[in-house]
């Protein structure tokens, strides 16, 4: 008998680019049983990057015309190119009892909180601003102006963060993993059942 029937969650995470979600992300797909939801995104792929596995890469009129069907659980524009949660296959997975994770910007989680706010929210963060500018420099793909932007930027997603249900600094890569799959645990661990039901559920069986 399992005493906590949790229907599937949406764990979404996102931060500032260059916090390191996307590692995260990764290392807790390898080591879990979530799955990945695939966004979609009008940028261009860059190298590695596969149609269908990382993203489904659109063009600008296919994008819209998702928008226009309701097609997206949330949808954002992000430095120039559109992003967008296709909404169907998520909730589909979550009805049968699987969960899933989101690896999205600020902008796409503030949306998602408002049309599902059942989803539990983990905000990425580096230990410090300079941490921050070391990792952005040392990517090369980025000018000084970008890299600035970007920073500024962060300091506004921090005035958020109360919108999340957990923070998670990601100074050391093996210690942030463990957290956020500390708190996967820890959301298959609440109680979802009146005392009623856990009775009934718990008793279920026995002989009179």
């Amino acid at each position: 008998m399992n005493l906590n029937k949790h229907p599937g969650k949406l764990f979404i995470i996102s931060g500032p680019s260059g916090a390191g979600k996307g590692t995260i992300a990764n290392r807790i797909l390898e080591e879990t049983n979530l799955e990945f939801s695939v966004s979609m995104t009008t940028r261009k792929p860059r190298d590695g990057e596969i149609d269908g596995v990382h993203y489904y890469f659109v063009e600008e009129e296919d994008f819209v015309r998702n928008i226009e069907l309701g097609g997206f659980l949330e949808h954002a524009q992000v430095y120039g190119n559109r992003y967008g949660t296709p909404k169907q296959a998520i909730l589909d997975r979550l009805e049968k009892g699987i969960d899933v994770l989101l690896d999205i910007e600020m902008q796409g989680a503030l949306q998602i909180k408002e049309n599902y706010p059942d989803g539990v929210f983990i905000f990425i963060l580096p230990p410090s601003l300079s941490e921050l500018r070391k990792r952005l420099t040392g990517r090369g793909t980025e000018s000084p102006e970008a890299i600035e932007m970007r920073l500024s930027n962060t300091l506004k997603e921090l005035t958020y963060v109360d919108k999340y249900d957990y923070l998670v600094v990601n100074g050391e890569l093996e210690e942030a993993v463990n957290r956020v799959k500390s708190i996967i645990i820890a959301e298959h661990s609440k109680v979802i059942m009146t005392p009623e039901e856990l009775v009934r559920e718990y008793t279920e069986g026995e002989e009179e």
